[in-house]
């Protein structure tokens, strides 16, 4: 989704409109200079990928930064309400105004190449690794953390409710061809659901796998009118379950479903007129004491633990599942 007061056809760039079709073409009258980039793609596994280095956080955002900052996210964080909370907190130290626009990684990480939104909060490594280096980001940076989860059915028509393995599960959802819904969008969460897999050593097929083509909350919500499987992070299912006819499936302690986000700055030496002070001061802001506080508490009154584990300053490769 966008939030309200997105058009912004100005000498940089325009936003797409984001809803069951996401990332129109742009408006050719908004094109930047740099050299056309090659398009992001959801991959099948996820390869090795070198962790973020994560300096020490910076406390104070820059005093010079102002304007319109575009922040191009996971679907995850909006879905959740995590941004409900972390965009105001951020917008109360800073004259930057942030300007929302909730796609899967692999679309936020499109308007990024494309020079179309100034920071980015996104949690698919391997596109990740790819998007950096290609020279489109700056400064990626450990922001926080969760865990994927599988969900389906109460009845449980493939039988996999207490398993401790996706990979596991996985041949059992399709061995009784029961529903799976995917998001199909080249999020995150597809990327991790395609992974498996691919470890199981399957690729999915219609009629029994169906793909929504939309982000968490609307998939989740045709997983439980089809009496079908999906994998969500645990945000947006523990934000949406009161309404959901589903239940969680496998084990969240497995290692395979660990959920890794970053926040990564739009290259400004490939496209100059990002708002490259205000990504700067947003980058600085979440992974602050201040930010990664918000970050931490978020749900916890409400459903008495943490959606996100912030992890500024920690070694990625040390990050296990709960």
């Amino acid at each position: 989704m966008i939030t309200t007061g997105m058009n912004r056809c100005a000498p940089r760039r325009a936003l797409m409109t984001v809803g069951t079709v996401m990332l129109a073409a742009l408006l050719a009258a908004c094109s930047g200079t740099a050299a056309s980039p090659a398009p992001t793609a959801a991959p099948t596994a996820t390869p090795a990928v070198a962790p973020a280095t994560t300096p020490p956080p910076t406390t104070n955002p820059s005093p010079t930064a102002s304007g319109d900052l575009i922040l191009a996210t996971t679907t995850s964080t909006q879905d959740s309400g995590l941004l409900d909370v972390l965009v105001p907190a951020f917008e109360a130290t800073t004259a930057c105004k942030v300007k929302t626009v909730a796609v899967g990684s692999g679309a936020a990480l499109k308007l990024g190449q494309e020079g179309n939104a100034d920071v980015l909060m996104v949690h698919s490594p391997a596109a990740e690794k790819t998007y950096m280096d290609g020279g489109y980001g700056v400064n990626r940076q450990l922001l926080m953390h969760n865990m994927f989860e599988v969900v389906g059915p109460p009845a449980d028509p493939a039988g996999i409710k207490g398993m401790i393995s996706a990979k596991d599960a996985f041949p059992k959802i399709a061995g009784t061809k029961s529903p799976f819904i995917s998001r199909g969008d080249g999020s995150g969460t597809e990327a991790k659901e395609l992974a498996i897999w691919k470890a199981a050593g399957i690729t999915p097929a219609a009629p029994w796998y169906i793909q929504s083509g939309q982000g968490m909350g609307p998939t989740l919500q045709i997983a439980s009118e089809k009496k079908g499987y999906t994998l969500t992070d645990n945000a947006t299912w523990l934000a949406s379950k009161a309404n959901l006819d589903l239940a969680p499936m496998v084990d969240t302690g497995d290692p395979s479903l660990l959920n890794i986000y970053h926040v990564i700055q739009v290259n400004p030496d490939k496209w100059p007129k990002v708002n490259a002070a205000c990504a700067a001061a947003f980058s600085d802001y979440v992974l602050s004491p201040a930010g990664q506080k918000v970050i931490g508490d978020y749900g916890v009154d409400k459903y008495g633990q943490q959606l996100f584990v912030p992890d500024a300053g920690k070694d990625e490769s040390t990050l296990t599942a709960p």
